[in-house]
């Protein structure tokens, strides 16, 4: 059995304007988690931290050790975290996601259970409440998932390098929670015929790589607007993106990050964008079509 195991999970934006808990796609920015056992039960994290961030922690990955433990019908075991963080937190990349699927995919290597991709996922939905971030850092690529019974239904796409992810992350973060509180309770007719009609053009585009169809549909109603109080630069940061030749733009899953997709003057999108929201940095990233991955030895530089 190994003793120890690292895991590379990549980054996501989920909703993609919207496709609210469903779409999601995983990009090249990563976590490392490294988790080693140990003979001492319980979670040891390998690094020093601040609470809140120390408990946010310690709570995630013991519900998921738990529900680890209990699904795959194996024997607890205590282990030792360690983290490369490249993803920031509350920022609306999939963080939490990164976590617990690194963390349940090193469970199931250290104990060698075998549980499948599509059983980890019905794990890691389990644990975030929505699927839209655990796929793609499962599975990779562009993902349409939602629950079917009693499983978690995911189909993914690979995306093409030509499509750049301009991404704009603030230096402040947003609450996935503070922004979930925004949204209505119901929602009109016209308002939900017209997110059915953008998640299925945006999903038909991105699933046949016709990315030129993304023009003009990414004008949400369900979320955008209400957590636009919590971001009041969103609306221009994405036109000055489009202006500037990007196809268009979205918040990244509940924020803060803003990401607009282009084929074409990453660098100029980018410029445009970071003048509407200086305290901010752009990364240009591309897709990750692989999901998660079993490093070969021990990366260096682990908190």
């Amino acid at each position: 059995m190994k003793n120890t195991v690292s895991i590379k999970v990549p980054a996501s934006t989920s909703n993609l304007g919207s496709g609210f808990d469903t779409l999601g796609l995983a990009v090249k920015l990563y976590n490392v988690l490294r988790v080693e056992r140990q003979p001492a039960a319980g979670i040891q994290l390998g690094w020093a931290m601040a609470e809140p961030d120390r408990a946010w922690f310690m709570e995630a990955l013991g519900a998921a050790a738990k529900l680890f433990f209990r699904r795959a019908k194996v024997r607890a075991s205590g282990v030792r975290v360690g983290l490369r963080a490249g993803v920031p937190m509350a920022r609306g990349l999939g963080a939490s996601a990164t976590i617990r699927v690194g963390f349940i995919a090193a469970l199931n290597e250290l104990s060698q259970a075998k549980l499948s991709r599509e059983e980890l996922l019905d794990l890691a939905t389990e644990l975030e409440g929505h699927p839209d971030n655990a796929s793609p850092a499962i599975f990779g690529g562009f993902t349409v998932s939602g629950r079917v019974g009693r499983t978690v239904r995911c189909l993914s796409f690979p995306v093409s390098a030509s499509l750049e992810c301009v991404t704009l992350i603030p230096r402040f973060g947003i609450s996935t929670e503070e922004a979930r509180r925004l949204l209505p309770a119901e929602y009109s007719k016209a308002d939900a015929a017209h997110a059915l009609n953008r998640s299925a053009l945006i999903t038909a585009a991105l699933a046949t790589k016709n990315y030129r169809a993304l023009c003009g549909v990414f004008d949400d109603r369900l979320h955008q607007p209400y957590r636009e109080k919590l971001l009041p630069q969103l609306s221009r940061v994405i036109r000055a993106g489009v202006k500037a030749g990007a196809l268009g733009g979205f918040l990244s899953g509940s924020g803060s990050s803003i990401l607009c997709l282009t084929l074409e003057k990453p660098d100029a999108v980018a410029r445009a964008m970071l003048r509407q929201l200086p305290d901010a940095e752009v990364r240009v990233l591309t897709a990750d079509n692989r999901g998660f991955r079993v490093l070969k030895g021990t990366p260096s530089s682990l908190t």
